[in-house]
């Protein structure tokens, strides 16, 4: 789904709830977000019907996308995470990425879907696909609830996205600036 910036005003007043700072606007309310996950829920519970998939969340920014989601899944599912460190304190990524916590589970057979907040760069989730891979899933697929518009060069397809925006610094729901403003309800654009 693709999504164009908003100039409304602020969704349920949250983010003057959680911060006082003047540098975050509004750009995509909880209502929209959970509207869209209730879509990509129904296509992967129909894609995934009489299969039990691995869903793997990226830490840590995927923690709130992905209880989200698979709480609309009507397929059995298993859960595990990855946490990376591509960006550290900053708003632009180092360029490297690092691997801070590996898989727990059994994945060699499984179907696997990578849940991200999201897909940027596209270093991480390619750096994730080659060590999925090395696992030998049955199948490897992509969720992420944001993907930036012709930043990355992926020689794959995320199959199932939530929004595609501009190249925009975003936090909320999940996503942070130094490790602040993940509980937000919604999506704001965080200006300089």
């Amino acid at each position: 789904m693709k999504l164009q910036q908003k100039s409304s005003g602020e969704s349920s007043g949250s983010v003057n709830e959680h911060t006082s700072s003047g540098n975050l606007k509004p750009f995509i309310t909880s209502e929209e977000i959970q509207a869209r996950i209730k879509v990509l829920a129904a296509q992967i519970s129909r894609d995934y019907a009489g299969k039990i998939p691995v869903f793997i969340g990226v830490l840590n920014g995927s923690f709130i996308f992905i209880s989200d989601l698979v709480r609309e899944v009507s397929v059995d599912v298993e859960i595990d995470f990855l946490k990376l460190s591509s960006y550290g304190d900053s708003k632009i990524s180092s360029g490297e990425v690092k691997l801070l916590k590996d898989l727990n589970c059994q994945i060699d057979g499984r179907d696997i879907i990578i849940v991200e907040d999201i897909v940027d760069s596209g270093l991480s989730i390619k750096y994730i696909r080659d060590l999925v891979l090395s696992h030998n899933p049955s199948s490897l697929e992509f969720c992420t609830l944001l993907m930036k518009k012709g930043l990355s060069n992926l020689s794959f397809d995320i199959k199932y996205t939530g929004f595609e925006i501009e190249n925009k610094f975003v936090v909320g729901y999940g996503l942070d600036y130094a490790q602040k403003y993940r509980n937000l309800k919604e999506i704001c654009i965080l200006e300089s």
